[in-house]
């Protein structure tokens, strides 16, 4: 009970700071994707199942929180392959700090090319080699520059409520 309040939490923070705070940036190239970030913390503890079930529902999340401007479930897609993907790498003994900004940068790569993937085959106009290129390479800088920080802490936190009981 307390995981899926702490999760449901969680997610909804990213979520609204995501849309709120971070989309508002003026940063160079592109913004960090907070969301992502939190998937794979959260994939992180709770295995590949977990993470797909609960990248999707981030994702289905962020496909409909304001400005959304593109097809309904492309993040969802997006996201739940991206939990998937980084739950695989569940064993927290033998995973080091490189080992998991590494997952974060892999995963942020991932889920832009799989946004811009799908975008491509549903006919978003918007989609270009160079503006998939810029928004690659800033998105992964930013989310692996925020990846010390929100991992440890929504991991931590999450492991934590685990260890509490019921």
């Amino acid at each position: 009970m307390r995981r899926g309040l702490l999760t449901t939490a969680v997610v909804f923070t990213a979520l609204i700071l995501q849309a709120a705070v971070v989309n508002r940036l003026p940063l160079p190239g592109g913004r960090p994707d907070l969301p992502v970030v939190v998937v794979v913390a959260l994939a992180l503890v709770g295995g590949p199942s977990y993470g797909a079930v609960l990248g999707f529902a981030v994702g289905l999340g962020a496909d409909v929180l304001p400005p959304a401007d593109h097809t309904l479930g492309r993040l969802a897609l997006a996201y739940a392959i991206v939990g998937y993907l980084a739950g695989l790498v569940e064993d927290v003994e033998e995973r080091s700090v490189l080992t998991t900004v590494a997952v974060v940068g892999i995963a942020s790569a991932v889920a832009v090319i799989l946004f811009a993937g799908i975008g491509a085959l549903v006919g978003d106009n918007r989609i270009t080699a160079a503006a998939v290129t810029r928004s690659l390479g800033a998105t992964v800088i930013y989310d692996v520059v925020l990846a010390p920080f929100v991992v440890p802490l929504v991991s931590g936190a999450v492991r934590r409520t685990q260890l509490s009981g019921p």
